[in-house]
């Protein structure tokens, strides 16, 4: 036999039918061929195998012994093929067990995964979620591995490698929190007040608020001083509830803390930008029906 290089894998098809049939007019049929050209497929079958494959006995074609033993692997190699070359069979969340692994930010960890996981308790029992962090070198080995799944609540504006697809999630306002008892400031904060207090500033790899914040401000050729620098926008309010600081973070996060701590919302200076927060995921598994599906629960 001849390398399988050499080998016309469209003839596969052709023998199948040869040996199931053993009858060239009846597979020339079965696969919608004349019986020259189906002739002419079996001579060029003998010459690249060498072996007869099929001989005449009595009023038939009988196979021949080579020809018997290669059929279930044939058929076998067609099926593997049809099975690796069809659309993935759709995913069905009340009945898988998958468990999707997420890096994500406070705000998506704090806010949109409680009410994430009540309606997938209903409707996706098995589906587990985990969390992770954002990592400084933006995930994408564990993305492309598929360590991780998505990446969630990332600010716009971060650098993110070209490869990652990105996809619009979230755009959510800031609003500044300070203690129940601050009486240094009204309901409202100026460009000026907002300058002159002390702030507790939040900053992780997500960069979500504070950088965006800053370049606001040095737009404004103003800056802020600040007397703590935190990694969860929790430390940052308990800091805040216990200092005269301001923290300045999404609005539904301050709501949040509200409820939690004896602090309380005003209003951000004027003309202070939105966060807008998007998912990434790498483009290798853009058609899986999983990821698909939990983008779509994502925007909902």
């Amino acid at each position: 036999m001849k390398p399988l290089r050499q080998f016309d894998l469209n003839l596969l098809l052709l023998l199948e039918a040869l040996l199931t049939e053993c009858h060239v007019s009846r597979a020339a049929e079965r696969m919608f061929l004349s019986q020259s050209a189906m002739s002419h497929a079996l001579n060029r079958l003998r010459q690249q195998l060498d072996d007869p494959l099929l001989v005449r006995s009595g009023n038939g074609l009988k196979p021949t012994p080579r020809a018997t033993a290669m059929l279930p692997e044939i058929r076998q190699a067609i099926r593997m093929i049809e099975h690796s070359l069809s659309p993935p069979a759709p995913f069905d969340p009340s009945s898988s067990d998958r468990c999707f692994t997420i890096a994500s930010t406070d705000f998506f960890e704090a806010l949109i995964l409680p009410p994430l996981m009540q309606n997938l308790q209903l409707t996706a029992p098995g589906i587990r979620i985990q969390i992770e962090v954002i990592r400084q070198d933006g995930n994408l080995k564990q993305l492309e591995n598929r360590e991780l799944d998505l990446i969630v609540g990332l600010d716009s504006k971060q650098p993110v490698d070209p490869q990652l697809i990105s996809r619009s999630w979230h755009t959510e306002p800031l609003a500044c929190l300070i203690a129940e008892d601050n009486t240094q400031v009204d309901q409202h904060l100026s460009l000026e007040q907002y300058c002159q207090l002390n702030h507790v500033i939040f900053s992780d790899l997500a960069g979500v608020s504070s950088d965006q914040i800053d370049q606001w401000l040095a737009q404004q050729q103003r800056q802020r001083n600040f007397i703590a620098c935190t990694v969860n926008y929790m430390a940052g309010a308990r800091i805040v509830a216990a200092t005269d600081a301001v923290m300045t973070l999404p609005r539904q996060m301050a709501l949040l803390f509200a409820q939690m701590l004896p602090v309380r919302l005003i209003t951000p200076p004027p003309g202070m930008p939105e966060i807008e927060m998007v998912s990434l995921h790498h483009p290798l598994y853009s058609n899986d029906p999983g990821l698909k599906w939990l983008l779509e629960q994502l925007q909902q």
